[in-house]
């Protein structure tokens, strides 16, 4: 076989946007390689365009028509006189026919051959060839056939908990875990339609649940000459919706035994795959060190950061070396990890809304700096965030000599970031590392889905509590000249009998429906504060967002001589409990014991009823003596609507106009950023229009949908 000519890149085009477009600029800066941005219309002023050599236009803000379009790609790289296009992470970065376009264009791909992305692009391709050169596979179906009967006796075949993946893309797209097979069918429609919608195409494989498993990836380099070496593993346990939040390397379970298990297991995979350049191979591993290959990405990773921490090697600069035609320079005994690096994805989403992605226009945007910290960000001060893709500001990297050490500066850091005018995962990522099952290296996949704020055990949450919550927003939201412009103020009239005085509201609470009511009496104290009364318990609550509760500590209320006494509510600890979201009402506690939970507050027939842990009531409030708003008021005698929950794209609808449908009926699913959010009935109703259709793009409160009283 013929060695590879050298060929110098003096020129690179960057086929992606965001952080990872940043990273790559900063590499070509280094290498004295001139740079060159593409951007949407959504992109024109961002960070990559600001920074590279030059910068050319791909077309409109949505993806398909911007960094999905292979042909404008390649007039931006003729145009240019560009010699090699580095696809980053996402978009077409897996994509083989991209690659081969690229081939054919003349121009180096800085990636993998387009075989090997074909082959392990297939997740199912990618099993058979592990389970061929012996590499352990999670238990599953990876067959041709699928049509849903069969994969129905499959399911049942291999048991469950089970998950249905996409068998193409990656990223957590195109995943449905199934708990049970009554679950199954919607799991399938769901996974069939992300993965088509994502990938084009909706073949799916099964595998096993691996319960209490840790997710474990191993960094592997090869160049066009045979090297082949891997640079140790990263820990990717902490994830949420099968997407990672926080990483880190070496992995704390990982002892040198099993890195070397790992490493070699990757080696054949990616050895038998014919790989080239910089790529990753994902495994589980069990409680007992056992382990199974689930994937091989075939590009960087978002968290190749903390391998290049610990090992010293710049995979980008590798990335381009050797798809100049460089030999790798690295043997396997010259690879050593050294101390600790973690990583925090910080994201513009709204932890109040159940984290949607929060799109919009930063005002300060200070990353923290100093010894150990490294910050991969895409945006700065007054950028906004566009709608139409991931809504990752940047990354924050820490790295110390143990693990301890690296975690402590992580914490601190996220303590400094200045991010003003969009809410973000901050207070999430410091619960992470200050949580004892993080901190003793003990977090598995299912971490944040049994841990994390927002899923305590509803035993767990006093009803009266939620009774008082509900009250302050519902006094909240009728208030006059509300502060954030979603006021439902009693302008048009709904409130009116519920209000006391001007100043908060007089409702009665039922903790079942064949419970006595109990008078609930909320008086404004200052603004978005409230004192409220639930017979003898008394609770301070500040209301900090709207539409959803997130309640922090309720008061321990104990009675002192007769009298009622409310502990004054103690600042929470970096120890103990979380500190108030940015969004959502919120209750301090005097004990020690933290209580956390998230639950929803609609308008259903007349009343405000609280919800927690899907379909359970566990409070409802009831106005004296009229009714309550049934849906967002509408100028000129409209029918309520249903809004989008933010900017995306209409992917079902499940509802037409004359349909009866119930409280809690799904009408339509829109897609945004990753996430398929549910628009579902408030209440029992009929459909009086529909407003969209499927495939449309919709703003963020876009009325979707009418809904008529029955």
């Amino acid at each position: 076989m013929p060695v590879p000519t050298a060929r110098p890149i003096e020129r690179l085009l960057i086929a992606n946007r965001g952080e990872i477009a940043v990273r790559v600029i900063r590499a070509c800066a280094a290498l004295g390689i001139r740079s060159i941005a593409v951007y949407s219309e959504a992109d024109r002023d961002a960070l990559h365009v600001r920074l590279a050599d030059e910068a050319h236009l791909l077309g409109p803000g949505p993806a398909s028509a911007s960094y999905l379009n292979v042909e404008r790609i390649l007039e931006a790289a003729r145009g240019s006189d560009a010699q090699a296009v580095h696809p980053g992470y996402g978009f077409l970065s897996e994509n083989a026919a991209f690659a081969e376009a690229c081939a054919a264009a003349g121009l180096i791909f800085v990636g993998p051959p387009p075989a090997a992305l074909r082959l392990l692009g297939d997740k199912a391709a990618a099993r058979k060839l592990a389970a061929a050169h012996g590499v352990p596979v999670v238990p599953g179906y990876d067959g041709a056939a699928q049509d849903d009967p069969t994969l129905a006796a499959e399911a049942a075949r291999i048991g469950v908990p089970l998950l249905v993946k996409a068998a193409a893309g990656g990223g957590g797209r195109g995943m449905r875990a199934v708990s049970s097979l009554d679950q199954l069918p919607e799991a399938i429609a769901a996974a069939r339609r992300e993965a088509l919608a994502a990938f084009g195409d909706d073949t799916l494989i099964l595998e096993r649940l691996i319960e209490r498993a840790r997710h474990v990836e191993v960094q592997v380099l090869g160049d066009r000459h045979g090297a082949l070496v891997h640079l140790g593993e990263r820990d990717c346990s902490v994830q949420r919706r099968h997407q990672k939040v926080v990483e880190e390397s070496p992995g704390p379970a990982v002892t040198p035994e099993l890195r070397g298990a790992l490493g070699e297991a990757a080696l054949r995979v990616a050895g038998a795959a014919g790989y080239v350049g910089a790529g990753t191979c994902e495994f589980l591993v069990g409680p007992d060190g056992q382990f199974w290959f689930i994937e091989m990405n075939a590009r960087l990773q978002v968290e190749h950061p903390v391998t290049e921490l610990v090992t010293g090697i710049d995979l980008v600069q590798k990335q381009l070396e050797i798809a100049a035609g460089l030999p790798l320079g690295l043997a396997q005994a010259d690879v050593a990890l050294r101390g600790h690096a973690v990583e925090c994805r910080v994201y513009a989403e709204d932890p109040a809304r159940a984290d949607l992605p929060t799109p919009g226009r930063l005002g300060r945007f200070r990353p923290p700096v100093g010894p150990g910290l490294r910050n991969d960000v895409g945006y700065a001060d007054g950028d906004r965030v566009p709608p139409f893709y991931d809504t990752m500001l940047g990354k924050l990297i820490a790295y110390g000599e143990t693990r301890a050490e690296a975690i402590g500066l992580a914490r601190a850091a996220l303590e400094r970031y200045e991010i003003e005018g969009l809410p973000t995962n901050r207070t999430l990522l410091t619960w992470i590392l200050d949580h004892p099952t993080f901190q003793d290296g003990a977090a598995t996949t299912d971490f944040l889905s049994m841990a994390r704020p927002g899923d305590t055990d509803l035993a767990d949450v006093p009803p009266v509590a939620l009774a008082a919550a509900a009250a302050a927003w519902l006094s909240e939201i009728g208030r006059d000249g509300g502060d954030d412009g979603h006021s439902q103020a009693s302008t048009d009239g709904t409130l009116g009998d519920w209000r006391i005085g001007g100043q908060g509201v007089i409702t009665f609470w039922q903790a079942a429906p064949d419970a006595d009511p109990v008078a609930v009496v909320a008086d404004r104290e200052s603004p978005r504060r409230w004192r409220v009364t639930v017979a003898e318990d008394r609770f301070d609550v500040t209301v900090t967002g709207l539409d959803d509760l997130l309640l922090v500590r309720p008061l321990v209320v104990r009675p002192v001589g007769g009298q009622t006494e409310v502990p004054s509510a103690s600042p929470a600890g970096p120890t103990g409990a979380v500190p108030a979201s940015p969004a959502g009402p919120t209750l301090a506690e005097g004990s020690a014991a933290p209580i956390r939970c998230r639950v929803a507050v609609e308008w259903a027939r007349g009343r405000v009823v609280v919800t927690h842990g899907g379909d359970r009531s566990v409070a409802t409030l009831a106005a004296p003596p009229a009714a309550a708003p049934t849906g967002r008021h509408h100028p000129g005698g409209r029918a309520p609507g249903l809004e989008a929950p933010m900017p995306g794209r209409v992917v079902r609808i499940l509802a037409a106009p004359g349909d009866v449908v119930r409280e809690h009926q799904p009408l339509l699913i829109v897609e945004a950023m990753k996430i398929e959010n549910v628009v579902a009935a408030p209440r029992d109703g009929v459909v009086a229009s529909v407003l969209c259709a499927e495939g449309d793009a919709v703003a963020g409160g876009q009325v979707l949908v009418e809904l008529a009283s029955l």
